[in-house]
């Protein structure tokens, strides 16, 4: 058992977050299995987003096929923790291996997709991902619908009008009430989507939700 291993089966957190705080700071290939691992394993949060900088830190053309192949793990935070390192290589050669976890059968893992395809899609992809994020307008609890609009915002108003227009025009009032409140969003970046969601819930139910293009 290596320094590292032997560090990340102690159950203070602390002393785990300093070990991948170690191996950060002194970027070794060998330290990468070891890393992936615990990625699929550890409970806290904030060893997870160390272990994710632990790995941007390592050499990009070795690291980002190893991560993509973590997307076929059968561990649902497996998945959820190689999009989110992902995200942050921003390495446009895993596109296609993130756009796959748009369907995932877990809706964290989802969620955590939208953020990272939004991150690396191609530019003569960009309308498809909007059209793919907006057939889940109104679907999922409010903390579902946040992180949806978020990445929709994250498009831009240009490429989300068109998708959203079609949704509030074809959808039912839980549906328009979502594309109000990402319009609401996209108009007020710094408002809260809880309030966006409330004030969109009043609009539509008095039948005078404002037009996407205006």
């Amino acid at each position: 058992m290596s320094p590292l291993e032997a560090a990340f089966a102690n159950p203070d957190p602390s002393l785990r977050l300093n070990a991948v705080l170690r191996a950060g700071m002194t970027p070794s290939l060998p330290d990468l299995e070891i890393l992936l691992h615990q990625c699929a394993v550890e409970p806290d949060f904030q060893v997870r987003e160390m272990l994710t900088w632990a790995l941007i830190r390592l050499p990009a053309n070795m690291v980002v096929p190893r991560v993509c192949e973590e997307l076929a793990r059968p561990e649902p935070q497996a998945r959820l923790q190689a999009l989110h390192t992902l995200s942050k290589f921003k390495d446009a050669t895993a596109w296609p291996a993130v756009a796959g976890c748009l369907d995932d059968e877990d809706q964290r893992v989802v969620r955590t997709a939208w953020y990272a395809a939004v991150a690396l899609v191609p530019e003569n992809k960009r309308d498809w991902l909007a059209g793919k994020l907006a057939a889940s307008l109104g679907h999922g609890d409010a903390e579902t619908q946040r992180s949806l609009s978020r990445a929709l915002v994250a498009l831009g108003k240009d490429v989300i009008d068109p998708v959203l227009a079609v949704a509030a025009e074809r959808g039912d009032a839980t549906v328009r009430q979502h594309v109000d409140a990402t319009v609401r969003l996209l108009q007020d970046p710094d408002s809260g989507f809880a309030t966006s969601l409330k004030s969109a819930r009043r609009e539509v139910a008095l039948g005078r939700t404002r037009s996407t293009k205006g």
